[in-house]
């Protein structure tokens, strides 16, 4: 493959621009400036350094990020801060979407990818991959609300009964909790349906995949382990 070709692809600007790049001796392979345009490259494994920062070329991108309170899932924000500003511009080149959204006062694990194939695999609504989330109430959680969130309740303009799983008591103004749909602001209102609200949402884990530990706003590339666990197929 072209280096032009390679970079444009890592989303490191137009075809153009990557030319001029390797024109400007700006590219290097190796510790060898690669100046060629003719030159072909085979990208699998290839790493490559630009202005003195090494890349490894990756056909795809998978992202774990910790989210911190104040930021929109969002390429266009209506009143916070974007996610996507805590992510590095190559990754806004390469069209990295987020794997579902998380309100902006709600922290914890997103996911990332330029994979449409694996975005829709953990957001079609027939895969129910699980979602854990650790919620802090304003009342006290009781042993009735921990059955009623267990046993389903109804949601104002939403067909069905929406149940979790695992709901288990934390603190006393603390509980997990695990979903399997993904409707809009699911959580909070399944907590007002019990008679309670939110006062924070932490989600802790999709699928089988933990948050790892890493600081608000960090964000991570996903081993193929980790790519997995998150689609819940180990």
């Amino acid at each position: 493959m072209l280096l032009e070709k390679i970079l444009q692809s890592q989303g490191f600007g137009s075809r153009k621009y990557c030319q001029q790049l390797i024109k400007n001796g700006s590219v290097s392979i190796e510790g060898e400036i690669a100046d060629d345009l003719k030159k072909q490259f085979s990208p699998e494994n290839l790493e490559f350094s630009l202005f003195g920062q090494t890349y490894q070329y990756r056909e795809q991108v998978y992202i774990a990020l910790k989210k911190p309170k104040g930021f929109e899932c969002s390429h266009q924000p209506q009143h916070h801060q974007s996610v996507f500003s805590l992510l590095p511009e190559i990754m806004i080149h390469r069209g990295v979407q987020a794997i579902g959204r998380l309100d902006q006062d709600t922290t914890g694990l997103l996911l990332l990818t330029d994979d449409g194939k694996y975005l829709q695999a953990l957001t079609h609504p027939r895969k129910h991959v699980p979602k854990v989330y650790h919620v802090t109430t304003i009342d006290p959680v009781t042993a009735e609300q921990i059955v009623m969130l267990s046993e389903g309740v109804s949601l104002h303009q939403e067909k069905g009964i929406f149940a979790a799983t695992d709901v288990a008591m934390l603190e006393t103004h603390k509980l997990t909790m695990t979903i399997h749909q993904g409707v809009y602001h699911q959580v909070k209102r399944m907590i007002a349906a019990v008679g309670n609200k939110v006062e924070a949402l932490h989600r802790h884990q999709v699928g089988q995949l933990v948050l790892p530990e890493i600081a608000d706003g960090e964000w991570i590339y996903l081993s193929e382990q980790q790519k997995q666990l998150a689609q819940n197929i180990i």
